[in-house]
């Protein structure tokens, strides 16, 4: 099996667009610029023109002391920016509604669980078995429904070259959708300050083809290494995911962190911490005084946890 191909640029912004999420965005900000353009350019050449059209000396303008007002250029100028911030406004609107975060782009996504600590990023595929740390690989073409949550402070999930940014917030679920419609890698990261270290807090976004992912999946899935209670404790506490090896004893492995999932109901007992009554700040990540030792997960519960549409 091949690694995903690192030999290809990295995109790191929607400027450099890897699904049609981002390629709106970047149409979008197209139009916007040239709206603007609308009212920005007349200014530019109007500034220079009325500067030498009247300058002191040798004038070529006529003189007109009691000119008060042209209802012309009063049209002009109200009547332009007007039009273009209505025309701004309304695109701005039929785009938030066609890129909502919670519109699936495609039959039968990929379902991935996002769990958000300080500083790094869990990736749980439920269907495949499997966990990778501050590393995202999905298929090319297919589409992609991330639901997040957060066992620390709100954290902001984005990964520019493919979709926008979302919240994630403890004790409750959010979604994003998305789809790379080209093979590549991109970077994603928490937008939202978290502490000293949330700067590091980046991951690598894999596009890959379908026989790239499969085999990826296989890999991971034979890692010696479990997601259950007791690792995850270690890995919540504070710090990179580099640093999260030393506490797993595998700081000698290269690349990103590999594990198979050994509790099926992980994500939802992260969810079910914040449902006790007897938490204290021993139990809660990202706590100056945060201990693995005392920070069991409570059982998964029964009912789903609140999903908030941001």
């Amino acid at each position: 099996m091949t690694d995903p191909p690192l030999t290809l640029a990295i995109a790191e912004s929607f400027l450099q667009p890897m699904g049609p999420v981002a390629a709106e965005q970047l149409r979008h900000l197209k139009l916007v610029t040239l709206l603007t353009m609308i009212a920005v350019v007349p200014v530019l050449v109007a500034t220079p023109w009325i500067l030498w059209r009247y300058r002191r000396s040798k004038p070529t303008g006529k003189y007109r002391p009691n000119w008060e007002s042209n209802r012309v250029l009063e049209s002009l100028m109200w009547g332009v920016p007007i039009l273009v911030v209505t025309l701004m406004g309304v695109s701005l609107w039929n785009m938030t509604f066609r890129l909502d975060p919670y519109k699936e782009l495609g039959k039968d996504p990929l379902q991935i669980h996002v769990i958000g600590l300080d500083w790094k990023w869990i990736f749980i595929y439920p269907d495949e078995g499997v966990a990778l740390v501050d590393e995202l690989v999905v298929p090319e073409g297919r589409a992609v429904e991330l639901t997040l949550t957060t066992d620390t402070v709100m954290q902001s999930l984005r990964i520019s070259a493919i979709v926008g940014q979302i919240y994630a917030m403890p004790a409750m679920t959010t979604k994003l959708n998305f789809l790379a419609a080209r093979q590549g890698e991109a970077t994603g990261m928490n937008t939202q300050f978290t502490g000293n270290g949330f700067w590091k807090q980046k991951f690598q976004v894999f596009s890959v083809s379908q026989e790239e992912y499969e085999a990826r999946m296989k890999k991971a899935q034979a890692s010696d290494l479990a997601l259950t209670a007791d690792t995850y404790a270690l890995l919540a506490v504070q710090g990179t995911a580099e640093e999260a090896k030393k506490s797993l004893h595998i700081k000698d492995r290269k690349g990103p962190i590999e594990m198979v999932l050994g509790d099926s109901k992980i994500f939802q007992r992260v969810l079910a911490r914040y449902m006790v009554e007897d938490m204290t700040p021993e139990s809660q990540p990202g706590s100056p005084s945060y201990d693995p030792a005392k920070s069991p997960l409570p059982a998964a519960p029964e009912k789903p946890m609140m999903d908030m549409k941001m």
